[in-house]
């Protein structure tokens, strides 16, 4: 039987090899004129001047990739899910050639309203910030170029690929998209979890088989989202496991995690005079330069300059707990306000200064806590052709019921207490630490 989809270029090139650009990890991406056209505009272009992430590269010296070449990454596993998934009559009866071409563009743009240190910005939780989707529509305008070459090349709306990356209406095609673009086994966690282990220099993210995965996808029992065969299931177990490593060992290591504070301590004082909206549409460079002019003679100056400037500075580890190691202690921080970790920081300060016989700045102490949102759990159901039935993961995976099912945040996600280094060690030396803050704190709590 033909493939639905075989009409469409970039599925062609997919399978040719024909016309394509490289990205690492030796993917072959098929680069079509019109794929080329959204590639050029200065909309997309943005995304080579944005690092994917951030400040792990302050910790990770190899991590500096770019948005740019994820969102070609991700690009590429959305062709690759569309050509497995296509073998799926239920799939062709629900997905024509329009709705994969929507696809394909939202793969492609779906990291398109990131502005730099996005996510650090966003767990702060602060007032009249947009989510990243939705400021998407930013450089979705009608006057945008990225717009019109979408509607010239691709015969694409705006509003189409905007309705997948930020949820407007609700179809099973729809949630079907969204299932692909942002779930379980989504083609942007499949893309984010191999090429940022490979760019951190670590194998965690890539000890997972990636084709067997993608060639046991088949639709959910409801036809609105992704399911796997049975024959996926390991392939499933070693994702969530790669997953829960990243986590654990570069994105919540604990020395990304300093300089995040730090940057988020610097943006929480420096926020009421940016132009937010201007801001969002900037380079990485360009943010930099321009919260390192405000912040000087200021509090956050030191902050941004240990990050940013001549000499490396990252604060030190003074104190950590997970939810099971501390529970008093972590419940005081975890998913609190951010104003609330500021003022905690500097009650700490004014109070810890004396015993150490040091006068410690409001900013030389920073608290560190899980964010209000948690991620997504790892909910997928396995499909038994057999018994032809549907059961999910995490009920016939230990390992996933261990790593995704149970508070997957509550054990990579730390409260942590940070000090400028040359305070660090005599903090951590008070005895009865944790009590000292867990006092200091909670009565703000």
């Amino acid at each position: 039987m033909q493939h639905p989809l075989i009409d469409i270029p970039e599925l062609v090139q997919l399978e040719s090899g024909q016309g394509i650009v490289r990205i690492p990890i030796e993917q072959d991406v098929p680069f079509t004129p019109r794929v080329r056209a959204l590639v050029d505009t200065p909309e997309f272009r943005r995304l080579a001047q944005i690092t994917q992430l951030g400040l792990v590269s302050r910790v990770y010296p190899g991590a500096m990739h770019t948005r740019f070449e994820h969102a070609l990454g991700v690009f590429h596993n959305a062709l690759r899910y569309l050509w497995q998934l296509g073998k799926d009559p239920r799939f062709g009866q629900l997905v024509d050639g329009h709705t994969a071409e929507v696809l394909m563009a939202a793969a492609l743009l779906h990291d398109l309203g990131h502005w730099p240190f996005c996510h650090p910005i966003e767990d702060m939780g602060l007032a009249d910030l947009p989510p990243h989707e939705e400021f998407a529509g930013e450089f979705l305008k009608p006057h945008r170029e990225l717009a019109q070459v979408l509607k010239a090349e691709w015969g694409v709306e705006p509003a189409e690929v905007l309705d997948v990356l930020s949820a407007r209406s609700d179809t099973p095609r729809l949630r079907l998209l969204r299932s692909i673009l942002s779930g379980p086994i989504d083609i942007d966690k499949m893309d984010y979890l191999e090429r940022d282990s490979l760019h951190a220099g670590v194998p965690y993210g890539r000890n997972f088989d990636k084709q067997r995965l993608i060639q046991s996808l088949l639709l959910n029992a409801a036809g609105d989202g992704l399911a796997i065969s049975y024959k996926g299931k390991t392939a499933a177990e070693l994702m969530v496991f790669a997953r829960y490593v990243m986590f654990s060992e570069v994105y919540w290591h604990h020395a990304v995690r300093s300089a995040t504070c730090m940057f988020a301590r610097a943006f929480f004082e420096l926020h009421p005079r940016l132009d937010l909206r201007r801001l969002f549409q900037q380079s990485e460079a360009e943010t930099i330069s321009q919260m390192r002019g405000l912040s000087q003679g200021g509090p956050c100056e030191s902050l941004l300059d240990g990050l940013f400037g001549s000499r490396r500075c990252i604060y030190k580890r003074v104190l950590e707990c997970s939810l099971h190691e501390n529970p008093p202690l972590f419940a005081v921080f975890a998913r609190r306000p951010y104003a609330f970790l500021v003022d905690c920081a500097a009650r700490l300060a004014e109070e810890l200064g004396p015993v150490i016989g040091e006068r410690l700045a409001a900013t030389d102490l920073l608290v560190d806590a899980p964010p209000h949102a948690r991620e997504v759990e790892f909910h997928v159901d396995i499909y038994f052709p057999r018994t032809d039935e549907y059961r999910p993961l995490h009920a016939v995976s230990p390992v996933v019921a261990a790593l995704a099912h149970k508070q997957f945040d509550d054990y990579v996600k730390r409260v942590r207490i940070f000090a400028h280094p040359r305070c660090a060690r005599a903090l951590a030396r008070l005895p009865n630490l944790a009590n000292r803050i867990i006092a200091a704190c909670r009565q703000g709590a």
